[in-house]
Order: C-alpha cells, then structure tokens, then sequence
C-alpha cells in the first residue's frame, strides 16, 4: 500500500485515526498544534468517511493496527505514515526521517506492537475526539 496513487486526495493530506484510542487523539492534537500550515485534514476511524477510507485501503475499520495516510503521493501506513506527517511538518520533525535507516520491518514491527497495545498502555476514550469549533473545519466527520 505504500505509495499507490489516491485519486482526489487532500494536497497535504487525509490523517484517518482511531478517535476513542487516547493515544491516537494525543498524536490528532500534536498535529494540531503543530501543523501550523493546516496541511492536514483528520477522519476518525469510527466515522463514516473514515471507516470507508480504511475499507478502501484494505484495512479493518473494527480492528485497526495501521496507521493511514493519504496524500497526493498516494497511501502509507505504519511508519512510512508517521515519517511523512514528521517532514511535512518541517523544521526540527524531519529529524524524525533519519528513522528511516531501520529496515521497515523493523520500524513497523515496533510499530504493530504500539498498536495492538495502545489501549492497554494508553487508555481508551468512551467517546470520539471532538475538535473545537474553530478545528472541526478540519475534521471530515
């Protein structure tokens, strides 16, 4: 799934994520926050355009272990994903790219073990994460 061309993809991109996971919301209010250039757009996993941009990309919108990019360059998972978001935000984040001299199975294995955990280590939302007002124009659900 790395990179393949996603048709009407958002300039900066599409971020869909797990809106009850507390950790996911943690990383949705980073790039909030430091996404100064609003290049960003957000669908949490348990929203409709979310859930359908998972199946999309065969990934389980009930079960996700992936993190989901898309950009005009296409779609990235996983650590590819999270590299991406890091050196689109510039500046001091695209430190984070020198991650990339790890193999990617390596990288995403460390990943996919975050993942399958995140509750248990971070903690789960009974609700999704809801933006402010002046952030909702960025949230596509």
């Amino acid at each position: 799934m790395r990179g393949d061309r996603v048709a009407g993809a958002e300039p900066g991109g599409v971020i869909v994520f797990d809106g009850v996971c507390a950790l996911c919301s943690r990383w949705v209010r980073f790039l909030l926050r430091f996404d100064r250039q609003e290049r960003f757009r957000f669908a949490a996993m348990q929203g409709a355009q979310g859930s359908a941009l998972l199946r999309a990309h065969g990934l389980d919108a009930h079960d996700p272990t992936s993190f989901l990019l898309l950009d005009g360059q296409g779609a990235w998972t996983d650590t590819d994903a999270i590299l991406r978001v890091l050196d689109a935000l510039g500046g001091a984040w695209r430190l984070a790219g020198v991650l990339r001299v790890l193999p990617r199975r390596w990288r995403d294995g460390a990943y996919r073990v975050l993942a399958r955990n995140r509750y248990r280590w971070f903690g789960r939302h009974d609700a999704c994460f809801l933006p402010t007002p002046a952030q909702a124009a960025r949230f596509l659900d």
